[in-house]
């Protein structure tokens, strides 16, 4: 029998846990983070935004779940790009990966200060990620098992939500109707739903780490994918119905105001331990994947070869895990939190839209057109301030490679 791999990771993830750590990702950064500001920029026409970011991905979803079962590989598109377009645009998918979703850890973590303690957001963002940096170099199994009881006790305090405003006297569905919202509005409202979708793109970039990836990962990307849009379309309606558009767009923490306004005080507090827990349990995802991807780019020298080395004991990329956790903890004590979530959008959308044009290259190619289009028109209506700091960190990484090559 020949000798397992030193450089490679073992593959002890099922079904339930790649679909724990996909919900993981997504509900923190959705519910408590993106609706109010798409609110903002569509009132109640964010429920028409919902809907569109939901149809992008899935078109993303289905694409990154056929490439996966080709590519079972840690890194996502990264491994995608460079197999189905070539090295360069391969390492312009991990760049915008690496980049956005390390700007995507730094705003959970902010989230987390935010809610935890306000009065010292950054201290608290940057232990945040001191501690689940330590949780993920000990092992994906132990991250695996940390992020089930998040996503349930996330799930049981957004059920009481739902329930406590659906049975309130001031509830209304009249203010579900749409007033005046216009196309950009709406779109806007989309793009920042979409980041609250992003998740799971966690499961694909933990390819090797997952037993049979060619049947759970496909799988396991549209179980989350169905059940968070399923939470997000619940918890959208009800919060509307209680505070209105202009309430919701308002609102600094709009769960925690709709119970309140739905005369259930007590909930306040309940609501706020759980957006800490959502986010903490989205940070530690998006750490892993990050991570993960570091780990590809490294082992193929776009990064420096030393952060491809597995621990020999945890079997854990551990210099790639403390490397992104250290320069997520410099962003969150220096970052605000409105400016990484539009930064990591338009990344995140560039890394889709190449995920979309590999899969083009497949068979059946209407969906990966309609991923590629939805992802282009998403990340341009972004405010212009992260269309331009974006652009020019992709220039950066494109002349980075180019003086390599």
């Amino acid at each position: 029998m020949a000798a397992p791999d030193p450089s490679a990771l073992r593959r002890t993830l099922g079904t339930t846990d790649a679909v724990t750590i996909g919900l993981g990702s997504m509900l923190g950064a959705g519910v408590f983070v993106a609706l109010a500001p798409a609110a903002a920029a569509a009132g109640s026409a964010l429920l028409i935004g919902l809907a569109l970011a939901a149809v992008v991905a899935y078109c993303n979803a289905t694409s990154s779940a056929r490439l996966a079962v080709l590519y079972p590989q840690s890194g996502g598109t990264y491994v995608y790009g460079r197999e189905r377009l070539g090295p360069f645009w391969g390492y312009l998918a991990g760049w915008s990966f690496v980049v956005g979703k390390t700007a995507s850890c730094a705003a959970m973590a902010l989230t987390v200060g935010v809610y935890a303690w306000p009065a010292h957001a950054h201290a608290v963002a940057v232990l945040a990620v001191v501690v689940l940096t330590v949780v993920n170099t000990v092992g994906v199994q132990k991250s695996a098992w940390l992020t089930k009881a998040i996503v349930a006790i996330v799930l049981v305090v957004l059920a009481a939500v739902v329930v406590a405003i659906a049975t309130s006297d001031g509830a209304d569905v009249s203010r579900l109707a749409f007033h005046g919202a216009g196309v950009l509005g709406v779109l806007q409202a989309a793009g920042l739903c979409f980041f609250a979708f992003a998740g799971y793109a966690r499961i694909a970039t933990l390819a090797e780490e997952v037993r049979d990836p060619t049947t759970t990962i496909p799988r396991a990307i549209r179980i989350a994918l169905a059940l968070v849009l399923v939470v997000y379309a619940a918890v959208a309606v009800a919060v509307l119905a209680e505070l209105g558009g202009a309430g919701m767009a308002s609102a600094t923490a709009p769960l925690a105001e709709a119970v309140h306004a739905a005369g259930h005080p007590e909930l306040v507090p309940v609501v706020r331990v759980g957006a800490t827990i959502a986010a903490l349990g989205s940070l530690l995802a998006l750490i892993l994947g990050v991570s993960r991807t570091t780990l590809a780019m490294a082992r193929d020298r776009h990064l420096p070869p030393a952060l491809a080395v597995i621990h020999p004991r945890f079997a854990t990329p551990y210099r790639a895990e403390l490397v992104v956790g250290a320069v997520v903890a410099v962003l969150a004590g220096v970052l605000d939190l409105r400016g990484a979530i539009g930064f990591s959008s338009f990344a995140v959308l560039v890394y889709y839209a190449i995920a979309n044009a590999s899969a083009w290259t497949l068979r059946d190619r209407v969906i990966p057109v309609l991923g590629f289009v939805g992802c282009v028109v998403l990340a341009f209506t972004l405010p212009v301030t992260s269309v331009v700091a974006d652009l020019g960190v992709l220039l950066i990484g494109a002349v980075a490679y180019a003086f390599r090559r």
